[in-house]
């Protein structure tokens, strides 16, 4: 392996983990001699660029009983190993790239390891053999082959991308920019409101399940016919019994969503707090199940509470991977918390709250100002973060300011934003977190859900709260019945 290129040694040296990158650059190479280093400069979603090491090379990838290189291409962030590679493929020019699970329309590659890096747990290595794997199940490439190409391999690989609508044929579905809102009240208003306001949507859809009680916004929305929303009905009795075989037919109106937003809550009279929480778990057995085979595509953004509890659940009923399921959590506290030190205190770099949406939380910063990353604990922030904390306590969470952070999420997932928004997702894997549960953390939001940032080490306070909030849920979780 040839690390001697003046270019490449003047990015390397500027890489915060400079010998444990080096030495996972030789270990890469052991394994897979055809995959190159070299310099080049990446280009972010925001338009910012970065001198980075990228690697380029071939995967053999056994398909039909042929061996196929897929060419890929990856980028190693400057805290590399500690954060993961962004992961591209790169079709030759008679080559086309086939959307699906594990890669997007643009070629970016998005894999369970990816979602859950945790070095050293997580490699190059291991990931490169992740990709082989599931490109042999579903190949992400085909030829450009035209109808009367003799290879029946290569016609396949066409006819398999041909989609029939009134046009004829294409190659790649137009992603829909469907959004349904599932439950009444205020939040539910809010976020009907919120997503008409920020996001660009062909149509809405707000399914009142919560009681009569609070089904004045919804009717309202009837008599005034808002432009490109529908409104619909959930009985009380369909709500509570769920069918996995027969689906119910009411909430038939969000199927084929993009986003699904659910704020229903039933609380209930009850004593203790886990009788309270159970009230709403048995109200989203009747629910998300539904959602979930009406819309296997969608992206579920959960805000009813308490909010990390119910993403957990609504993950387990569903049958999504955690990547689709995430909850509101801390992103509004995170929004509110950049603006102050943006604004305040005149410090401009991005920051966010992370761990449970309680007491517990915390405040993690970027390293820079330019990338997604979250910076170690440091005595020179920890007095700036805690400022910006003492001056966000007057603002409390009234049900507009949460629809508007909800709708700041679903606007990332239509347009693939690919923006870090501090939402509630499985923590499992992150800074060593071992237990099943969810948390607060940074992800890039696209049209594929979450995409997790790397772990990193906290201040010991900071360490102490996140695994108090991990025991309690755990606690919680387990006392509750799906």
């Amino acid at each position: 392996m040839d690390l001697s290129s003046e270019k490449l040694q003047r990015i390397l040296s500027k890489y915060k983990f400079h010998d444990v990158a080096i030495d996972e650059l030789q270990k890469i190479y052991r394994i897979h001699p055809g995959i190159v280093p070299s310099a080049g400069t990446y280009t972010f979603s925001d338009h910012t660029q970065k001198d980075l090491v990228r690697l380029l090379g071939n995967i053999p990838v056994q398909y039909g009983g042929r061996s196929y290189n897929f060419p890929i291409e990856l980028w190693l962030m400057d805290s590399f190993p500690f954060t993961p590679p962004i992961c591209l493929l790169r079709p030759t020019s008679n080559m086309f790239i086939r959307e699906g699970k594990h890669v997007d329309g643009g070629g970016r590659i998005h894999l369970p390891e990816l979602s859950n890096w945790d070095y050293p747990k997580s490699s190059v290595v291991s990931l490169l053999a992740e990709m082989i794997v599931k490109f042999e199940e579903h190949p992400p490439l085909s030829s450009k082959s035209n109808v009367d190409n003799k290879d029946p391999h290569d016609l396949l690989a066409f006819v398999s991308n041909i989609q029939i609508n009134n046009g004829g044929s294409s190659h790649q579905e137009q992603m829909n920019k469907k959004v349904s809102v599932i439950g009444g009240g205020d939040l539910g208003m809010a976020s009907v409101m919120s997503v008409l306001s920020k996001c660009k949507v062909d149509k809405l859809v707000f399914i009142d399940v919560n009681d009569s009680s609070t089904k004045g916004g919804s009717t309202d929305l009837e008599i005034f016919r808002l432009p490109q929303v529908e409104v619909s009905r959930a009985s009380p009795i369909s709500r509570l019994c769920y069918n996995a075989d027969r689906p119910l037919s009411d909430l038939s109106a969000s199927a084929g969503s993009r986003v699904v937003v659910v704020t229903a809550n039933a609380w209930s009279g009850e004593q203790s707090y886990a009788s309270v929480v159970q009230t709403n778990v048995d109200l989203y057995r009747g629910i998300i199940p539904n959602l979930a085979h009406y819309s296997p595509k969608a992206v579920l953004i959960i805000a009813s509470q308490p909010v990390d509890i119910m993403t957990h659940v609504a993950w387990r009923q569903s049958g999504l991977p955690p990547t689709q399921v995430i909850g509101a959590g801390c992103n509004l506290d995170s929004q509110r918390l950049s603006h102050i030190l943006d604004i305040n205190l005149n410090t401009h770099k991005p920051a966010w709250v992370i761990g449970e949406l309680s007491d517990n939380k915390v405040a993690v910063m970027s390293s820079s100002g330019v990338q997604p990353e979250i910076a170690a604990g440091s005595n020179s922030t920890k007095p700036l973060l805690d400022r910006a904390f003492g001056m966000m306590k007057t603002r409390g969470q009234r049900s507009w300011s949460v629809g508007l952070s909800i709708a700041d999420i679903a606007d990332s997932v239509l347009t693939n934003k690919m923006k870090t928004h501090s939402v509630s997702t499985l923590a499992q894997g992150w800074g060593g977190i071992g237990a099943e549960v969810f948390l607060s953390l940074p992800c890039l939001m696209g049209s594929n859900g979450s995409t997790r940032l790397a772990g990193v080490s906290l201040g010991q306070e900071e360490d102490a709260k996140l695994r108090q909030s991990v025991a309690s849920l755990c606690s919680l979780m387990g006392q509750l019945r799906m």
